[in-house]
């Protein structure tokens, strides 16, 4: 099957088996998204909504976190891992969205990735979950299933990866479709264990790359 009709016949395939989808991070605010993201890179996001709910409660506005000691910050978010930078990160973009943006999380991609600590995975999914416009994020659950399903020949870098679902996902589709995979590789197509191929919705379309 060529990529384009597997990728189409992903979509609706996973459409169909998860059809209520969204990002697993707790947040009821932008900014909250921002600092959630960079929170869960190399750790679950289960971990990060437990961490941010002190957080949170403790700096509950752009303005108290981007006032708030580093080393305090730090304090709280050590159990995410690689505390002392992921803290550094989150108090600059504070600063920068307080001082340039009056409190608010821009609407531009671009604007978005000169923030500090934030790539193109959490641009998008503040692109796609927060201001509703077409979104890859291409996370290590993407990136894996996608290699598996035959979407991408052996490519491991994101932002290639996103390039080219780009070219083979139809831009309203793109945002949920990352979300489904994320739902999908932690259910069926697991990464750490066998996967479970007998249960999965896309087995006979799939190249199984495993």
């Amino acid at each position: 099957m060529e990529k384009a009709a597997l990728a189409l016949a992903a979509v609706e395939r996973l459409k169909a088996a998860y059809p209520q989808t969204e990002c697993t991070l707790d947040y009821d605010e932008a900014w909250k998204l921002l600092v959630s993201v960079r929170l869960a890179a190399q750790c679950t996001d289960a971990r990060v909504n437990v961490v941010t709910q002190e957080l949170f409660a403790r700096y509950p506005s752009v303005k108290a976190l981007a006032e708030a000691d580093v080393r305090d910050i730090e304090a709280i978010v050590h159990p995410c891992g690689l505390g002392n930078s992921k803290a550094r990160d989150i108090s600059a973009c504070m600063r920068v969205l307080l001082t340039r943006y009056d409190g608010h999380v821009p609407q531009d991609f671009d604007a978005l990735l000169a923030l500090p600590g934030v790539g193109r995975k959490s641009a998008n999914l503040i692109m796609g979950d927060v201001f509703g416009k077409p979104a890859i994020v291409t996370d290590t659950h993407c990136i894996r299933l996608c290699n598996r399903i035959g979407l991408v020949d052996g490519v491991k870098e994101p932002a290639k990866v996103e390039k080219a679902l780009w070219q083979l996902i139809p831009p309203e589709e793109g945002n949920d479709f990352c979300h489904r995979l994320v739902e999908h590789g932690r259910a069926v197509c697991t990464a750490r264990t066998r996967p479970r191929c007998e249960a999965c919705c896309l087995a006979d379309i799939c190249e199984k790359h495993l």
